[in-house]
């Protein structure tokens, strides 16, 4: 999920709880629900609602986790953004629980309910796969499913580039191969999309960088995201939330002040060239109005050996929450394959 224009109002987030290094290494939680462990992040004896704290960064650290319901094939969730918490992933509670599918939530570091340090040296892909990788070893993870959403998707497909060996299967949700690939669907829907008036307008400001001027805002809060991010009316509140609760620091050193023009960390990431070195059962799941060029979403599943792919025809980037029918039967089809 790259927005923008949300992240100006965003809630300033509450200070990290504890800087200092921890020594013991975290112990997985029983898959009976039962009273957890404790260790140096985490109190025992008691039940907590799946809720678990897991060290990264070396220990620095701690971000949150949650587990629902129980089962054979377990799935962990990376959220969008950069920047942005879990919330708008919380549709899936209505659907993988039920299936008999074990799913865990986890917000990265530096939003929503984990630690929120103000560190710009944490801000990069490298240092979140190594964060990946830790909450799998901590939360005892193994032959399981990695779905990634949006920025998520970035993660999943470094993830199986680098640690394949833990995996049962791959959910690339909404998001493309490359950053080129990105810009070049964005800068179509812009001229798809706009009137000729407020296209001429949004390019002049584009032009002169003037991402702040409200009337920039405007153009894409009003036409373009009811479009191409979430085609509900209202949208959804756990989507609203998430916007609310985003961390400008991240998204703007990752992703930069623009929806149509990368200048943050991420500009050239490009993985066309790797995807058949993804050898695990996949899924590239994308939406026919969505930012993410449809086009390229089949193109991946044909590059990467043991994938597929879906298209929900009637939704955008928030295909779970806007085509959710289509979306999820597509998504438990895979799971129950996997």
């Amino acid at each position: 999920m790259k927005r923008r224009s949300f992240l100006k109002y965003s809630a300033s987030l509450a200070p990290t709880a504890s800087l200092s290094p921890l020594s013991q290494t975290a112990q997985a939680p029983s898959d009976s629900g039962g009273p957890q462990v404790a260790d140096a992040w985490n109190p025992g004896g008691i039940r907590v609602a799946g809720i678990r704290m897991i060290p990264v960064a070396g220990g620095k650290y701690k971000v949150w986790t949650k587990r629902l319901g129980s089962g054979s094939v377990k799935v962990l969730l990376l959220h969008g953004g950069p920047g942005f918490p879990h919330d708008y992933l919380e549709a899936m509670e209505s659907f993988l629980p039920q299936a008999g599918i074990e799913m865990y939530y986890y917000d990265q570091l530096g939003v929503g309910n984990s630690d929120v340090p103000d560190d710009p040296a944490l801000w990069t892909l490298p240092r979140y796969l190594s964060e990946v990788e830790e909450v799998r070893r901590g939360l005892g993870l193994d032959h399981f499913v990695l779905y990634g959403h949006s920025w998520g998707g970035i993660l999943a497909m470094e993830y199986a580039l680098n640690y394949q060996q833990h995996l049962r299967g791959l959910v690339i949700s909404n998001m493309t191969a490359s950053m080129r690939s990105y810009l070049r669907r964005t800068a179509s829907l812009k001229e798809k999309l706009l009137s000729t008036e407020s296209l001429a307008r949004f390019n002049a400001m584009e032009s002169a960088r003037d991402y702040d001027n409200p009337a920039y805002t405007q153009i894409v809060m009003d036409e373009l995201y009811p479009q191409m991010v979430c085609r509900l009316k209202p949208w959804p509140e756990p989507l609203t939330r998430v916007f609310r609760l985003a961390n400008e620091k991240i998204y703007g050193q990752m992703q930069g002040k623009s929806e149509f023009e990368m200048t943050g960390n991420l500009k050239d990431w490009d993985r066309w060239d790797r995807l058949h070195e993804i050898k695990v059962k996949t899924l590239a799941i994308g939406s026919e109005h969505d930012e993410m060029d449809p086009t390229d979403i089949r193109k991946m599943a044909t590059l990467i050996p043991n994938a597929s792919s879906a298209i929900c025809p009637n939704g955008s980037h928030m295909a779970l929450w806007d085509d959710q029918e289509i979306y999820f039967r597509n998504l438990l089809a895979f799971l129950d394959k996997v």
